[in-house]
């Protein structure tokens, strides 16, 4: 049924004044809970409305002083009422998402109401949420707000200007790849340490497991190996905490496929996914024998993101992507294979971002690589279970034992059949 009062292009804009007063109501919903707040579910309505009525005189006038001496009249109101605040510290939370409340309200208009909705759940969220961020901010210590720093010097300063050019033998050195790489590895790593920081110590061995491992399995390995050898208790909570560190490389090995090379995922998904499977099922047997938990320790980990370390991981996953190629096609298979085994006993990160990076520029077969990234695995293993002997004891290394072994029988198999 036909019905012009619908067809009204005047009448489509009541569904964008509606959806910009749904967005003023949601953010002035959680500031009329506020009692310490100085305006509410009214003010920020009439704000986002005010946002997109100046937007339209703007559009419809060819002007855009509409849109200007609205916005400073939402200012100059909001900067009247902190002034004669009676409140000796008023704070500017407020203040400020009225003047965001009001961009929302304009972004409606020009047709971006999804990002606009997505711009204000998160200032919700952003308000509503107070108190935990605020306790967030204070466990963060100098060292942690440094590494952050340094992440963005790494991923916003340095990856800009390197040149996005492939140089030396074989065309495998990129600049800007190479340190692509660096920047994956050090926002995973810097994201599992912050959160290690925050979160570690709080919820117990099983997160302790998660997060070291997003961090370091390495690390994580060598720190609970050490202070588990004298300590029944702590052997107890450590064989958890070190196995599941461990058993999150797979699931980070396939994030950096899924993010480099998603079509590998087919082939190396099944292999991964067997040896985390068996691995898991054996962990949690385990966990089950071993249920009662020592004292909590929270392993001291290196800044993943300051410049010497990113420098040493460009430049060892430079080194490893050049010998891949030079053996590749020197030796075939077996160079690559070799490399494999040597450059994954200390570190699995290289070997697989060198070896995705060989198979986008076509130089070796998917077979290959899969096969590379778990010859990787298996000697990285290898080389934490001698860790967890050496330095753990035999108790503890008998106890990591059987998971480890279980993720290697289970990425075999899996390798063997697929």
């Amino acid at each position: 049924m036909h019905i012009p009062f619908l067809n009204d292009p005047d009448i489509g804009h009541l569904f964008t004044f509606a959806t910009s007063l749904a967005l003023g109501l949601l953010i002035g919903l959680e500031r009329e809970r506020n009692p310490n707040a100085k305006a509410g579910l009214r003010t920020f309505a009439l704000t986002a409305l005010l946002g997109t009525l100046a937007a339209l005189l703007a559009d419809k006038t060819g002007s855009p002083w509409f849109l200007a001496a609205a916005l400073v009249g939402v200012a100059g109101f909001i900067l009247t009422a902190y002034l004669g605040s009676d409140d000796p510290e008023p704070g500017t939370t407020t203040q400020v998402a009225l003047l965001v409340c009001f961009g929302l309200g304009a972004m409606v208009w020009y047709d971006e109401q999804t990002l606009a909705i997505m711009l204000a759940i998160v200032t919700t969220v952003l308000l509503y949420f107070k108190n935990e961020l605020e306790g967030i901010s204070k466990s963060l210590t100098r060292r942690d707000l440094v590494s952050m720093l340094q992440f963005a010097v790494v991923t916003f300063i340095v990856l800009p200007v390197l040149p996005n050019q492939n140089y030396g033998p074989y065309s495998t050195l990129n600049p800007y790849q190479i340190w692509l790489m660096v920047v994956l590895i050090s926002g995973v790593s810097l994201a599992g340490y912050v959160a290690l920081r925050i979160f570690g110590l709080r919820y117990g061995a099983v997160l302790l497991g998660l997060l070291g491992g997003l961090v370091s399995s390495t690390a994580t390995t060598l720190v609970y190996a050490k202070h588990s050898r004298t300590d029944a208790e702590m052997r107890k909570l450590a064989v958890t905490v070190i196995l599941l560190a461990n058993l999150v490389v797979m699931l980070r090995l396939s994030v950096l496929a899924a993010i480099i090379a998603p079509s590998l995922l087919a082939r190396l998904l099944p292999v991964l996914g067997a040896g985390f499977v068996l691995g898991l099922a054996v962990t949690l047997y385990q966990w089950r024998q071993l249920h009662a938990q020592g004292t909590l320790l929270m392993p001291d980990m290196k800044n993943p993101t300051e410049l010497r370390t990113a420098l040493s991981f460009g430049l060892l996953y430079a080194i490893v992507l050049l010998a891949s190629a030079w053996l590749s096609d020197y030796a075939g298979e077996k160079g690559l294979y070799a490399v494999a085994l040597v450059s994954g006993l200390p570190d699995v990160d290289p070997i697989t971002l060198s070896t995705l990076r060989l198979l986008d520029l076509g130089q070796i077969m998917q077979e290959q690589a899969v096969i590379a990234v778990m010859l990787a695995l298996l000697a990285n293993l290898i080389f934490k279970l001698g860790l967890v002997f050496s330095i753990g004891g035999r108790a503890l290394g008998v106890a990591c034992l059987p998971t480890l072994a279980a993720v290697a029988v289970g990425s075999g198999a899996a390798l063997y059949l697929f």
